[in-house]
Formats: structure tokens, sequence, C-alpha cells
């Protein structure tokens, strides 16, 4: 599958891998910082942004197109960034294709199973007709009872695009990623270690990586070093740029 992607600066290639209901444009708070040290590519995984759409996706599937990216541009060997189901991503892709990863940061990820959290989400928007509504503060409201966060209704907005006749869609692939949703919250396949650098980094305030975690961490990325902000949530790259910036360059 080709990726949407978009890229900046210059130097040394950097991947960067969003989350789950995401895009490349999640990663603009802090790319541009990147890319003054980097050849920065900002991917959108399959069923999100403008990437295609298909009606499987798991790790594996998904690793391979990221690795299909790397042929694609001839990136050789790159450092790899992934937050949450990107970091996830970014796991896969380092234990399946190991030569293609200078150096692995995972953001807020463990590689164990999560139990289910966003199925409320998905039944909010296949429960949104589209065709009915001519703004997005429309659809805004109609998502409100069962999407109270107003932070998170206007982040799973920017999922909303318009077609020529000025209709509303939905850019990610709301169905089959609902479909696959299971999937997507399973452990990483078993496989050898990958013996690279890595850096892990959590949200201090988040519960996604906690302690019992590390065990695994350190037996799947045995290189790896496990840093804490602890003001962040689980939106570590959004909510403390300039710390997470610091960590990333200081590592890469």
């Amino acid at each position: 599958m080709q990726l949407h992607f978009k890229q900046l600066g210059q130097g040394e290639p950097l991947v960067l891998l969003h989350g789950l209901f995401g895009s490349a444009d999640n990663w603009f708070g802090v790319a541009p910082k990147l890319a003054e040290k980097f050849h920065v590519f900002i991917l959108d995984l399959r069923n999100h942004g403008q990437s295609p759409h298909d009606d499987e996706m798991d790790y594996p599937l998904m690793a391979a197109d990221v690795e299909e990216f790397f042929a694609a541009h001839q990136l050789g060997q790159a450092a790899v960034i992934g937050h949450s189901m990107g970091g996830k991503v970014a796991m896969q892709f380092a234990l399946d294709f190991p030569a293609r990863v200078k150096k692995l940061i995972v953001v807020d990820m463990a590689p164990r199973a999560y139990r289910r959290v966003h199925d409320h989400i998905f039944g909010a928007l296949l429960a949104v007709d589209l065709e009915q509504f001519q703004t997005r503060g429309e659809i805004e409201a109609v998502l409100a009872p069962e999407i109270p966060s107003l932070n998170l209704r206007r982040f799973l907005l920017k999922n909303l695009g318009r077609d020529p006749h000025g209709k509303f869609f939905w850019k990610m692939n709301v169905r089959g990623v609902a479909e696959n949703y299971g999937r997507l919250g399973e452990v990483l396949g078993a496989g050898k270690p990958f013996a690279g650098p890595a850096l892990f980094i959590r949200g201090g305030k988040s519960d996604y990586i906690t302690a019992a975690d590390e065990v695994e961490i350190r037996r799947r990325f045995p290189a790896v070093k496990i840093q804490t902000i602890a003001t962040a949530n689980h939106w570590v790259h959004a909510e403390a740029p300039e710390e997470f910036v610091r960590l990333v360059l200081d590592f890469l």
C-alpha cells in the first residue's frame, strides 16, 4: 500500500507515525523543530488521513506498509518515532525489519494487549448521517452526548472532509478501523528482540506504560531507555512539546 505522507527539512531521515483516529497533521506541533536537524517524513497509516482504505488492518500489515514506503523512497535506514497505535506499528516494524531502523522511539505505548476503550467513539461516528448536516458545528453538537470532551470531539472532527459538491465525508475509514479494532489492541507477536537503540517516552499522568510493562519492553528492546515526562498525559508530544523535542534530539 502506498501511504500518503508529508515531508519537511533535510538531512538524515526521520519517520513519524501517528495514533488511532489521527493523521500526519498530529505531528506538526513538533515536526518543524525536528526538521531543523532531520529530513522528516510524516506518514498517514492505512485507513487514516489521505492514505488508502482497506478491509484488513493489523500490525504486521501496517509494518509492511512502512517497509514499502522505505523501499519506494530509498530510505535505506532511518530513525522511527511512533505514538500510541503508531508506537505499536513502529515496534512491529523494528521487530520485523530491524535493518531499516537506526533508532526507535515509542511514545506512550507498550507491546502488551490493551482493553477496548474506544467502542463508544466508533459507535458515535458511525451513527452520524453526514448527509444531513451543513456545518461542522452541527456534527460536533450531535456527537457531544457520546463524546463530551470538546478537545476529543475537535480532534476527531479533523477527520472530516468535503467532496467537490460540499458534502461531508470521513477521511479515515471509520467502519474498516472499527471492524479491526480488536486486532489493534492485541499483544505484538513473538519474535527476535530488536537489538538497536530504543527510547520509550511515557506520560507521567498516563497509564499506557506501567511499571509492570517495563519488563516486557526490556525483553523485546534490550538496548532501551525509558523516560517519563511528568506533566504529560497520553498525548505527550502535544502536551509537553519542548521537553519531548529535547528528549528526542538528545537520543538521536
